[in-house]
């Protein structure tokens, strides 16, 4: 007969609240079924700001201080063109569409930050929230549904912008912590390790199981030092054991061909300023992958430093365009080879984008007056090009954007109501302030 050992105390707090730096197992379980097929977002996170101009919005006829130093090459869409150092994505761009004309008013990172997470101006400490993320406003609006999947998940960890805020710990992203594409050691979740002296066999153990949370209420009941445990805590070990979460961050399941179509995980060094530390970010996207194929419904990958302020052409050269072109395109393959590109609405994007004339140090500045967003997935008709920016990338031209639009559309895909109001301080606030979905991206 299977026995079960009773977890110290100490083992349960750390089975039960591993939220200290993202959610504990009790919130996971708070999510909803990934059984049929449901929408879902990934947001690629360009933290530092891309430069639209030398991208997205090239302007091959403005002065060279103004144009920079790449050319542009046609794509499969007429008359729109592309940075020549993104040749698999111009391949492609029937399958992916652009926002042009976004803007906004603040050229700080972590105040732009939280504009584009949350749709509300930042507080008096920008690194920290004051309104709810949208991961966790899609935590919190479909937490009544149970799956033993996330709905918000970090990789690896969280940036300005992401928290919770007023809703509280049990809306926090789940952060991977793990980084994908540190090859340096093996790719583990610290969150879902077992408590010393519990192993699977154990925890298969229902009955035992129930018992032995029963006998350690009792206890710690008697010493206040715990409050009693309810359902969601007893069913903290069930997660760890669930072979569907620990198979959907098994990076060790994809095969070595999908792993290099995605791009190899050596990085530049990040202490070498003309490289601006050039993150081995490709296989976090593959994982994004995977934990939307589990049924996650947010998923935010940080692919940060796009702050290229000092030597920024070589540091685009040298290997962020060229690794975010291959990762890019082989993520919206793979979503599509997979079925999952209708229902996964894929936005890539910073906090603003970069100054459009050059300066001294042949880099770009922080710009948030125009920039550009790349979007696919979720119905978005491929090819598409929503408004435009000046003759010098340095105002919108035609049909402006905001952050707010932006997070309206993904808001409607999921089927967020985004005018649903949560109480801050006793009072009343909506989700999202102002903003509408930008509908010219649809069929």
């Amino acid at each position: 007969m299977k026995t079960f050992q009773r977890p110290d105390r100490r083992s349960f707090v750390k089975a039960g609240m591993l939220g200290s730096v993202g959610l504990c197992l009790p919130d996971l379980l708070r999510a909803e079924t990934s059984k049929s097929k449901i929408n879902s977002v990934i947001i690629l996170w360009m933290r530092g700001g891309p430069s639209h101009i030398d991208m997205w919005d090239m302007k091959p006829e403005a002065p060279v201080e103004f144009r920079g130093e790449f050319g542009c090459i046609p794509t499969t869409v007429p008359g729109v063109q592309l940075c020549e150092l993104l040749p698999m994505s111009a391949r492609i761009m029937d399958k992916w569409s652009i926002i042009r004309s976004l803007n906004h008013h603040d050229a700080g990172h972590s105040t732009g930050d939280q504009i584009c997470f949350t749709g509300y101006d930042a507080g008096p400490s920008p690194d920290e929230n004051i309104h709810p993320s949208c991961g966790s406003i899609v935590s919190k609006q479909f937490t009544n549904q149970s799956a033993k999947v996330p709905p918000y998940v970090m990789i690896p960890r969280m940036v300005p912008g992401t928290g919770s805020a007023y809703l509280g710990v049990a809306h926090r992203p789940f952060e991977t912590m793990a980084d994908p594409g540190d090859t340096s050691k093996p790719f583990k979740l610290p969150n879902f390790d077992f408590p010393s002296g519990i192993t699977l066999e154990r925890v298969g153990d229902r009955k035992g199981l129930l018992q032995s949370f029963d006998a350690l209420k009792r206890e710690v009941d008697s010493t206040g030092q715990i409050d009693a445990t309810d359902k969601f805590q007893q069913q903290s070990w069930e997660i760890l054991s669930s072979n569907a979460v620990r198979d959907a961050f098994d990076m060790n399941r994809e095969s070595q061909l999908t792993k290099n179509r995605y791009g190899n995980a050596a990085a530049f060094d990040p202490k070498d300023p003309t490289r601006c530390g050039c993150p081995s970010w490709s296989q976090r996207l593959l994982l994004a992958r995977r934990l939307i194929e589990a049924g996650v419904r947010l998923v935010t990958v940080d692919l940060r430093w796009w702050d290229t302020h000092v030597k920024g052409f070589e540091s685009l050269r040298l290997g962020f365009l060229d690794r975010w072109d291959r990762a890019y395109t082989a993520l919206i393959e793979d979503l599509e080879q997979r079925g999952l590109l209708k229902t996964t609405m894929v936005l890539a994007w910073g906090e603003f984008g970069r100054t459009p004339r050059v300066n001294k140090d042949a880099g770009r500045d922080h710009y948030p007056n125009v920039f550009s967003a790349a979007i696919t997935g979720g119905g978005i008709r491929g090819g598409t090009i929503v408004g435009a920016s000046d003759e010098k990338a340095a105002f919108p031209k035609t049909n402006p954007k905001s952050p707010q639009d932006v997070l309206a559309t993904i808001y409607r895909h999921l089927g967020v109501d985004s005018q649903a109001e949560y109480a801050m301080n006793g009072r009343p606030v909506r989700v999202l302030p102002s903003g509408k979905p930008i509908d010219e991206l649809f069929a």
